[in-house]
């Protein structure tokens, strides 16, 4: 097995078969957010803050920002009506802050992951209190409705897309590929 992967018997992410839609749907959500935490392990500041290709600002780093950001923007502000809550990452003279104030520097590194596992473990008290019933609620979400089950899709799709993101980020820093 090449030195690039991580051992089948280390890796955190499961692929059982859950039973029903929730449980599905939290599987995946699950395993794309530890496939990111995989992607940043073991990096300095200056590795995660290392940007792709100009003009991108994309880094290892800002993912973790964004999806900080999205994480709050969906389970708080929208599925739990917090929309007081001021936004993550978020400036009024930049729109992209979440990745544009990704700089390699510690402190910024370690606000941003503890900030996005506070997120996540957020998100996660607030679905494990749903019912299965509970995918099809329907939320206020600008002139319409959003379900929690699309909330849950999305997100996955955000990761998943995001996930393809960072593969290429960490090659262009290490070479590490896969996983």
């Amino acid at each position: 097995m090449s030195d690039m992967w991580v051992d089948p018997a280390d890796d955190p992410r499961t692929y059982g078969n859950p039973k029903g839609e929730k449980a599905t749907l939290r599987e995946y959500l699950l395993n794309y957010r530890l496939t990111l935490d995989m992607k940043c392990a073991g990096l300095d500041a200056e590795q995660l803050a290392r940007r792709s290709v100009p003009p991108s600002t994309m880094s290892l780093l800002g993912l973790v920002r964004h999806l900080a950001k999205v994480e709050n923007q969906w389970f708080q502000r929208v599925l739990q009506g917090r929309s007081d809550r001021p936004r993550l990452f978020s400036r009024d003279d930049d729109r992209d802050a979440d990745f544009n104030d990704a700089v390699a520097d510690p402190a910024v590194v370690e606000e941003a992951f503890a900030t996005w596992k506070a997120e996540i473990a957020a998100a996660d008290q607030w679905l494990d209190a749903l019912d299965e019933d509970d995918l099809g609620r329907e939320v206020p979400f600008d002139d319409d409705t959003v379900s929690v089950r699309d909330v849950l899709v999305h997100m996955i799709e955000e990761y998943a897309r995001h996930a393809g993101h960072a593969d290429l980020l960490r090659e262009c820093v290490d070479g590490r590929t896969g996983q």
